[in-house]
């Protein structure tokens, strides 16, 4: 029988030391400090550009109304579309989705995706709310989108975050096509969809996965291993992953399956510790049949759900919402690899605490970018009404099979089975995916570290990101011809 649950994970969430977009307007002032752009080119970048409060009726399953109050921010118009997740949260205020929205932006130009950033937000629980006032809520929202010209495959494009998912973004695809039903397009107006609904294979797990992929790589430098006093790669590095909801699961599983040790994880009911190890399938599946992971076989509760943040460990994996290390335990925080899956859950002043202890902080406006990198290929995917694979798979798996037959012929030795039939194989969806996810996440983090690198006065990856990610939207504005 599930256990009873008083809390929610979004109880997680504690007051911040300050705003959310001042922690953003923070970095972005001190990073422009190492690039030479007209002040009123930066002053454009800087501010969100359009911002959309709304509130709007909704009846709920006893047939009462109930006033939603939501939010659409689109921070730059330096490509078009905008793109940026809705947030589903009670905790959802206006502070936090311009800073969302800011953060997406810069993301989109780290890993060379051609969108300006949005983020949306809904003020409601969807865990206190049942599927169908979900639905309700999710259809009025885009109609009030679509009512302000805040939606359209070419305008802005909405994605799943943190409390939605794929159900959501079908909704949402569904009533937009219900107002213009002869655009070809509709389809791609929003990106995380089911695979049957113009969705496509990898979305779900690719934030996650990126996580893994720019990890990985960062712990393929000898130099900043050597540092650490770490060995390159990431056979039996000791991780703690703080939420184990989409993007903490995919990515410890992709870790766990790489040859790491997933030793402790935290979720809304507590936290639990392993030395040796926890399977992620498992936890999951013990998860959705208890609704929490304390009690979890062969681990043991070490206290609430932060605990896994102060655990002794090489690669710390905050995963689920923003402000979790913050000034009141940064000194207890004992990693030295910190990776920002969720949005900003480092606070500036915690920042500096890591910093000085020598910790190498990946900052979420790279890490967490698997998200919208995929859900480009998605937009893609959609515009070109075709499946990736779908043309040159067969072709592939034919020429590679001839080329294995010409081979041995000429060598007079024989190929196993197994090889054959992975060299035989032509790449589907999912493989092209998790190739230009990999070749997206590989060149981004080069490109930040030899900026850091290549920078005087630059010591950290967090400014060195947002100096190449403002510096690439500013081009982008200059190609425009509005700044000379």
């Amino acid at each position: 029988m599930a256990k009873t649950r008083k809390r929610t994970v979004e109880n997680l969430t504690e007051k911040r030391e300050h705003s959310f977009f001042g922690d953003v307007l923070k970095y972005f002032d001190h990073a422009v400090q190492f690039l030479d752009h007209d002040p009123s080119l930066l002053e454009q970048i800087k501010y969100c550009n359009s911002v959309y409060r709304m509130r709007f009726p909704v009846k709920n399953d006893e047939g009462k109304i109930e006033v939603i109050e939501a939010y659409r921010v689109e921070h730059s118009h330096h490509r078009q579309p905008t793109k940026g997740g809705i947030r589903y949260s009670i905790h959802v205020e206006q502070d936090e989705v311009m800073a969302l929205a800011a953060l997406m932006t810069y993301k989109c130009a780290i890993v060379d995706v051609p969108f300006g950033g949005a983020k949306g937000g809904i003020k409601v629980s969807p865990r206190l709310c049942s599927v169908g006032m979900l639905e309700r809520i999710t259809r009025r929202y885009t109609t009030e989108l679509v009512k302000k010209n805040f939606i359209g495959p070419g305008i802005d494009v909405p994605a799943p975050d943190y409390g939605s998912g794929a159900r959501e973004m079908a909704w949402m695809a569904d009533t937009y096509a219900t107002f213009y039903p002869t655009d070809l397009n509709a389809i791609a107006c929003v990106t995380g969809k089911p695979i049957t609904h113009g969705g496509i294979q990898g979305r779900t797990e690719a934030t996650g996965l990126g996580v893994y992929y720019g990890v990985r790589h960062a712990c393929s430098y000898k130099e900043d291993m050597d540092r650490l006093g770490l060995e390159v790669g990431l056979e039996g590095k000791r991780i703690a992953i703080q939420g184990m909801g989409n993007v903490g699961y995919w990515a410890a599983k992709f870790f766990h399956d790489g040859g790491a040790k997933i030793i402790a994880v935290s979720e809304w009911d507590g936290s639990i510790y392993n030395e040796n190890g926890i399977n992620p399938d498992d936890l999951l599946a013990y998860k959705n049949e208890n609704n929490g992971i304390v009690g979890f076989p062969g681990s043991k509760e070490i206290g609430g759900p932060g605990a896994a943040l102060e655990v002794e460990c090489d690669i710390l994996i905050p995963a689920a919402l923003e402000n979790q290390v913050n000034s009141d335990n940064a000194d207890r925080i004992k990693c030295k690899i910190l990776a920002e899956a969720a949005n900003g859950p480092v606070t500036p002043e915690a920042e500096q605490t890591l910093l000085k202890k020598g910790v190498i902080l990946i900052p979420d406006i790279f890490i967490n970018a698997g998200g919208v990198s995929v859900s480009y290929f998605e937009w893609l995917k959609n515009l070109s009404h075709v499946r990736f694979g779908r043309m040159e798979k067969r072709y592939r798996a034919t020429m590679n099979h001839n080329i294995l037959d010409a081979i041995e012929g000429a060598s007079g030795s024989k190929v196993s089975e197994e090889s054959m039939n992975l060299i035989n194989r032509g790449a589907d969806e999912r493989d092209l995916v998790y190739s230009g996810l990999e070749e997206t996440m590989i060149n981004a983090y080069d490109n930040i570290r030899n900026r850091m690198r290549d920078t005087e006065g630059i010591n950290d990856l967090r400014t060195a990101a947002f100096a190449e990610a403002i510096d690439k939207v500013a081009i982008s504005y200059q190609n425009l011809g509005i700044w000379p």
